[in-house]
């Protein structure tokens, strides 16, 4: 199931293969895949091969091209050949796939949300990390590293969903609620009072803070803490009560299916709307558009709970299967103790870092990337559990109907049944 986001950290699923990047001698997809669907003839995965070398490291073009030069490096200072190899397409299915085959890499750089998924296909092993390591990371990131009770990776980069301002179209850049910001959006005269992609097909991802102030969970909570697939909120009071707010901002034109994951920051960056609800990879547009903006914390309706958008983080997972186990489990805990790799990576693909130290070298040029960290530790780590692919679609769809006109109780209703029959 595809999640209708734009993102830095999950893998762009756009074409089949993979290209080796030998450290040994403005993704512009608006789908990031939590759990990825096959690929290929009749449904089979084809996984790329392996490359010969010391340390195999699997991920994305972006995230690959910023390692593959400090990886190169730590593994001449470390005697050991490295290969960044970079997967093209469907990368979780694929390192599934060459993993049960003991083809697959050491090493892959992905998406927390995978955790749920990698574990019940025995893809990846817990890691060890030390104190002065997990000290290190904001706690968002180990929150997303940790799964039923064992950490599973490196936290490397994280990112949530911020709210942008127009302020050469309204005077009110940080509304602390939701009926200010429509009152001020109003009151700027801009074509689009709110950029926040839905579609026809809606989007729940982008939806999620609007949804979560408004009343509505996806998760209970296990007593250790985990999402509880068995408690499914879609469908009961508090989802009911968050589609009637979304109905009231659809009536008024505040929320819109004409706006989209391809249009909606463009929609901004032409001053035909007074604020957007979006991601740091929004940044480098707004930033080329010249715009004098302010980025903060999403707000929430007023008087009812507070918005609650995602936070998605990025880890150094490591392979169960993997040829050279030992050798992964070392370059991770090298890293984990010594920042450099990490850091070295950011001018190449610059991500909101995770590492406190990194954050602190970094907040003078780049602060609005370590603003939307700072504002991703106070956010929901996305739900890594299986389950979880369930609910995109049919609560996507019952946001966009609701969002038309549709009845919040029916709507709510009938998507957390589909969800139910799917889990």
């Amino acid at each position: 199931m595809k999640i209708r986001r734009k993102t830095f950290l999950a893998a762009s699923a756009a074409t089949i293969g993979a290209t080796a990047l030998a450290a040994c001698g403005g993704n512009n997809s608006n789908s990031g895949s939590s759990n990825a669907s096959d690929g290929g003839k009749d449904g089979a995965v084809e996984a790329p091969e392996r490359a010969d070398a010391d340390l195999v490291i699997w991920t994305d073009e972006k995230k690959a091209n910023s390692l593959k030069d400090a990886a190169k490096k730590w593994g001449e200072a470390n005697g050991m050949s490295v290969a960044v190899q970079i997967v093209a397409t469907d990368p979780q299915a694929n390192f599934i796939t060459a993993n049960q085959a003991g083809n697959g890499p050491d090493m892959i750089l992905a998406a927390h949300d995978w955790i749920g998924n990698l574990i019940q296909n025995s893809a990846i092993t817990p890691v060890q990390l030390s104190a002065k390591a997990t000290e290190s990371i904001d706690e968002i990131g180990m929150k997303a590293a940790t799964y039923e009770g064992q950490v599973y990776g490196l936290p490397y980069a994280v990112e949530t969903l911020v709210l942008y301002s127009n302020n050469a179209l309204t005077d009110v850049p940080e509304p602390k609620t939701i009926e200010e910001l429509v009152e001020a959006g109003k009151a700027s005269g801009a074509e689009d009072i709110l950029s926040l992609p839905i579609g026809e097909e809606g989007d729940a991802y982008h939806m999620e803070p609007l949804y979560t102030s408004g009343g509505g969970y996806l998760f209970g909570k296990t007593a250790e803490g985990d999402p509880d697939p068995s408690d499914i909120g879609v469908g009961k009071e508090g989802s009911i009560a968050a589609g009637e707010k979304l109905k009231e901002l659809g009536a008024e034109g505040v929320l819109k299916t004409s706006i989209t994951g391809e249009n909606s920051i463009a929609r901004f960056t032409d001053g035909k709307a007074a604020y957007l609800i979006s991601g740091p990879w929004a940044l480098a547009d707004i930033q080329k558009a010249g715009m004098d903006y302010t980025m903060s914390a999403i707000p929430g309706f007023e008087g009812m709970n507070p918005a609650e958008p995602f936070a998605g983080v990025n880890l150094f997972f490591v392979a169960a299967s993997g040829k050279n186990a030992v050798n992964a489990q070392t370059f991770l805990q090298s890293i984990a103790e010594d920042s450099t790799v990490i850091e070295e990576m950011f001018p190449i693909n610059p991500l909101p870092p995770v590492n406190k130290e990194i954050q602190e070298k970094l907040a003078s040029e780049h602060p609005d990337m370590i603003k939307n960290a700072e504002l991703a530790s106070k956010a929901l780590p996305m739900p890594a559990i299986p389950a979880m692919a369930a609910v995109w679609q049919p609560l996507g769809i019952a946001q966009a109907n609701i969002v038309k006109g549709a009845d919040p109780k029916d709507a709510m209703e009938s998507a957390g049944e589909q969800i139910k029959s799917q889990i």
